[in-house]
Formats: C-alpha cells, structure tokens, sequence
C-alpha cells in the first residue's frame, strides 16, 4: 500500500509500487510556487497523488519535472496539462517517439517479440492499467539541456542531466535547502539490452557528478529515501565492482573471488547481483 511521507519541511514524497511499476513521486513547496517530481505511470498514479497531498492541505502544483522518458514516470502527464511541465530535451525527444505507438495487449506483446520492449514493462502496464488502456503521450511544455535552476520561493530546485546506465536522459533534483538529491531511475542498471548491465565508464561518470551534491537525503525511484550515510555504501559497492571490473577483464568468477578478498567475507546477494551486472556490461561492450 503506498504511503505519503514527509522529509523536511518542504518535502512530500509517495512511496513506490513494485507490481505496477509506480515510482516514487515528489513534491516540492514553495512559498510562491511547487513543484511535483514526475508524473507517474498513469492518470490513476498521478490523480492518487494529487488526492493525498490535498488530505494534509497542500496545494495542487504549479510545475512538473520528468526525471526521464520511460513510460512509468510520463503516463501521468495527461492528467496534469493545467501545469507547466518541463524536462530534457532529450527526454522530450525520446517521448516524442512514443507518439505512434499503441498500448494493447498485441501491440506490447508485438514488441516484446521483436525486442523494442521488455516483458517486465509489458506485464506492469497490463496490470496498471486493466479495465482501460487509455494512454496518451503528452510532451513537456519546456526543455533544457544540461541545468536549470527553479526559485519557489524560499528553496530551489536544479533540475541537472547526468545521464546514466539505465537512461541516457536521467535528470536529477537536487532541492537545495533541504539537501534532498531525487535521483529518478539514474543509479540503476540496464534493464532494457540482452542482459542487464552496468558499465564501468557511464557508472564511474554518474557517480562523479552524484557525489558532487551536499545532500542529506538521497530519493531512488522505486526504493526509499535513503541517508546519505546509507548511500555512501551503495556507491562504494558500485566503485569498488566496477574497478574489479577492468582489472580482471569482466571474467565474473574472478570478479567474485576478487571482490572476496577485499571483503573478508562471502558475498551477499546484492554484491553477486552487481558483479554480474557489470561482467554482463564488459561483455557487451566487448561485442
């Protein structure tokens, strides 16, 4: 069941839902304007949110930020046309291609046939949106490329490309005053090539900028909000895999033996789930 929660006194977030894909939303208060942090998976996720934030007197917002272009964080978009609704440039390029395409079940299961989707989104999108398919791509009202910086009014939002494994688009929101870095999709893997994967040279850049950031609180779309202290320890695992990585040439059992001994221990899950992610990026990126 998905919960709203506060961080700071400017913050509101709802959490995330595994099955259907919703995200994690946002929303930023101002004292002249707010911003909500992308637009979730449908009309529903976005109505849902707008509905809870209303329960604790907040008001509608006046601008919408898309973190990037996949389709669980742009469906919503239709139903929020009376907000000014910005992102990338490339994010609206990307959109932009989804313009043409249909949402029925043959269509979703055509592309996952030829390759153009994944059945994981597939699924979501059929449990998402059982009764009615009624989706509609609606494209920002303004764009920008590398930064943009937003004054509410006593906090401000700069909205930064850093690009990423999982979308070269991904955007963050650092909301300045209150040391809150909304990171979107930006921290996670390939989903969408043969076999998920992180690469050593896009993930050491991502980190670089990320870690740039003085935050407090670190939001990861279909996670939490995090500490910054927890954080650290993700992006350690992730520094640590990725320079074992080049040194034993991708070979994931030596990746693993490798990791063991610097370790001291045997590893958990998370730890051989990143380990075969990034041999899965070397390979790839050998081919």
């Amino acid at each position: 069941m998905q919960q709203m929660k506060q961080i700071g006194d400017r913050f509101y977030y709802q959490t995330p839902v595994s099955e259907t894909d919703r995200p994690i939303l946002g929303m930023v208060i101002g004292e002249r304007k707010s911003l909500m942090i992308d637009a979730g998976n449908s009309e529903a996720h976005a109505h849902d949110f707008l509905e809870e934030l209303l329960k604790r007197g907040v008001r509608r917002p006046d601008i919408v930020a898309l973190t990037h272009w996949h389709w669980d964080h742009i469906f919503g978009l239709s139903a929020l046309r009376e907000m000014v609704s910005i992102s990338s440039l490339k994010t609206k390029h990307a959109m932009a291609k989804l313009l043409s395409l249909s949402w029925s079940d043959e269509a979703l299961d055509h592309r996952v046939k030829e390759g153009t989707e994944i059945e994981f989104c597939a699924t979501a999108i059929k449990k998402e949106f059982v009764d009615h398919r009624d989706i509609t791509i609606t494209l920002p009202d303004l764009t920008f490329e590398d930064k943009l910086e937003i004054d509410l009014g006593g906090v401000t939002c700069i909205l930064q490309h850093v690009g990423g494994d999982h979308a070269a688009d991904s955007v963050v929101v650092y909301i300045k005053e209150e040391k809150i870095l909304f990171l979107g999709d930006c921290f996670y893997p390939d989903i969408f090539s043969r076999k998920t994967n992180y690469t050593v040279t896009t993930t050491n850049r991502l980190l670089d900028d990320l870690e740039r950031f003085d935050a407090k609180w670190v939001i990861l779309s279909h996670g939490e909000a995090i500490p910054m202290e927890e954080f650290r320890k993700e992006v350690k695992l992730l520094r640590t895999v990725s320079s074992i990585t080049v040194a034993c040439s991708g070979d994931e059992q030596e990746m693993q033996r490798s990791f063991k001994e610097i370790v001291g221990r045997e590893l958990n899950e998370e730890e051989r789930e990143v380990i075969q992610e990034f041999a899965n990026g070397y390979s790839l990126s050998s081919i």
